[in-house]
């Protein structure tokens, strides 16, 4: 469990196929706060250690991919180079600052439109049919791993939805939500209530 607040930015420092895609992170952790088995979610995705090394401020942890993972997930995201939102688990005690995220990608959105607006971030993000009636204005989304309030959103013709953003500086600068350009895919996580809701309306239907 997590709760959608980025505590570092790592990049993707090589993968390989081993049946999985294996992938090898830098981040600047202590490895000694990673455990082989604990989960980390990788710009929305939960992943689980299965190596770590290097030392505090210059780690590294392995992790498996798997191929149904990586057909859920935005285009592109486990290519080396790429850097990511890193989060790792929740503890008993610690601080709830953002929602509760499973790490578990609903669908992928696309970036709409972006722009630079009073010293803050405006993104348009443009989501699925599939998820659209789960998001709603002033509620809680996961966009790459980020907990973030819909400011505004408008339905589309064809069943899905524009969602509308608002970044201040230090979220932009602390995560990659501020590198986003337009047309770039993102992993999107519903508000867990919603997928809930979502589960009990299938059953009605």
């Amino acid at each position: 469990m997590f709760t959608g607040i980025v505590t570092a930015i790592g990049t993707i420092r090589e993968t390989a196929t081993r049946g999985d895609l294996h992938a090898v992170i830098a981040c600047p952790y202590d490895p000694a706060g990673i455990a082989i088995g604990a989960s980390i979610a990788c710009s929305g995705v939960c992943l689980t250690v299965v190596e770590r090394g290097g030392s505090a401020g210059d780690a590294w942890f392995a992790v498996d991919i798997s191929g149904e993972t990586v057909s859920r997930t935005a285009d592109g995201m486990w290519q080396a180079g790429r850097r990511l939102n890193l989060e790792q688990a929740l503890k008993l005690g610690d601080e709830l600052g953002g929602h509760i995220v499973t790490g578990h990608v609903d669908a992928v959105g696309r970036i709409h439109a972006r722009e630079e607006t009073g010293g803050s971030l405006h993104v348009t993000v443009a989501a699925p049919a599939e998820i659209a009636p789960y998001i709603a204005a002033k509620g809680s989304i996961t966009v790459d791993g980020v907990s973030l309030t819909v400011n505004a959103l408008e339905d589309q013709a064809d069943g899905s939805c524009h969602f509308h953003l608002n970044l201040i500086p230090h979220t932009a600068d602390v995560t990659t939500l501020g590198e986003l350009r337009q047309g770039d895919a993102v992993n999107l996580e519903i508000d867990v209530l919603a997928r809930y809701l979502q589960r009990l309306q299938s059953l009605k239907g």
